[in-house]
């Protein structure tokens, strides 16, 4: 953070779009519409295509915005319901501790047309550079974009049968079979039971993989991340489903919209048809408590992330502290810390006594 003494400041991505791609963006705010624009980044200018991005945050003052430059992709995140600004990187510098890959994420200010927009979370996209920078291969991708990606065969809101199974999900990559690999999964998950149904599940899933990800959104109370906000992806080598988090701002004691929530909201067997497939098995059971508890052993734990978030906090501190434009009171980003320290400590009590019944 610190060098010859001095304090880094954080570095400055500089949007330059024009007047009528603004007016564009405006005027077309929830259709996902790339513009054309420019990024300056270390002095160094290349041509993006830029849209808005997120859900109910796109109708705040403090837009988020999805960059696209030289094939790879980039989310500028307002984070404007999360206090801390710091929810989603410390998630995902939390996730490959207990080894789930996880996007990258930086710090910056950012700044449109020449006019300062305060203080951004960069996070690395989940595409195709993602896998080739970690040397994973993927034969495919998807995104669970909403909560009929819960694995399973009926609509969550009518209980009928879903005009799709792959309602729900955003396919990104992959040559066309891998829309009916993903679509065989989950309707053999679904019907098939006991000695079969372990057997087909353990073929096609990585089951390490899956309860390392469930874990990580039970530990850090992701409640909205167990139909959605996810990527699922076939591994080349192995021919197995992986999982990777996405949108983690509602967590470590808060909710999406920066509400102060129980510690107890999420249950360790979170809440999709594959994980209540999964603990059905006793051996899985024993695997995902086993998972739990080194978790809780190491990098779960106070002295692992608090360090970590203090980092984030003090990086940005002194920029939040001149934001005239944020919804929460400079006083509340201050008191972060503390809310964070408290989820880590009652939360690793309650994960503690439900791996008792589970």
């Amino acid at each position: 953070m610190r060098k010859g003494g001095y304090r880094l400041p954080l570095p400055v991505r500089a949007l330059v779009i024009s007047e009528t791609a603004i007016r564009q963006l405006e005027n077309n705010l929830w259709n996902d519409k790339y513009v054309k624009g420019n990024i300056v980044t270390n002095g160094k200018t290349m041509p993006i295509s830029i849209r808005y991005r997120g859900g109910h945050t796109r109708n705040y003052p403090k837009r988020s915005y999805e960059v696209v430059s030289n094939n790879r992709t980039f989310h500028y995140n307002a984070e404007f319901d999360d206090p801390s600004m710091i929810r989603n990187a410390l998630s995902f510098a939390f996730f490959p501790l207990i080894g789930v890959p996880a996007p990258r994420t930086k710090h910056v200010l950012l700044n449109l047309n020449g006019k300062p927009h305060g203080v951004y979370l960069e996070i690395e996209g989940v595409e195709k550079p993602f896998f080739r920078r970690r040397k994973l291969g993927a034969s495919s991708l998807f995104y669970a974009i909403n909560n009929r990606a819960d694995f399973g065969i009926l609509n969550p809101e009518t209980n009928r049968k879903k005009s799709s199974l792959l309602t729900g999900y955003e396919y990104r990559f992959g040559a066309s079979a891998e829309k009916a690999r993903l679509k065989t999964f989950i309707k053999g998950l679904n019907l098939l039971n006991g000695v079969r149904g372990f057997a087909f599940i353990k073929k096609r899933l990585d089951a390490n993989n899956y309860l390392r990800w469930l874990a990580g959104a039970v530990l850090t109370g992701n409640y909205d991340g167990f139909e959605q906000n996810y990527a699922v992806y076939r591994s080349r080598p192995t021919g197995k489903l992986r999982m990777i988090p996405w949108d983690y701002e509602g967590t470590w004691g808060r909710n999406c919209y920066g509400r102060i929530v129980q510690s107890d909201l999420v249950s360790i067997t979170g809440y999709n048809s594959l994980t209540r497939k999964l603990l059905c098995y006793p051996s899985i059971r024993e695997q995902y408590k086993r998972i739990l508890q080194n978790a809780l052993d190491g990098p779960f734990t106070e002295n692992k992330l608090m360090p970590i978030a203090e980092g984030l906090l003090s990086r940005i501190a002194p920029y939040i502290r001149e934001e005239g434009d944020r919804k929460r009171p400079y006083a509340e980003f201050l008191g972060e810390s503390g809310v964070i320290r408290a989820y880590i400590r009652d939360r690793r009590a309650i994960v503690k006594a439900e791996m008792e019944n589970l």
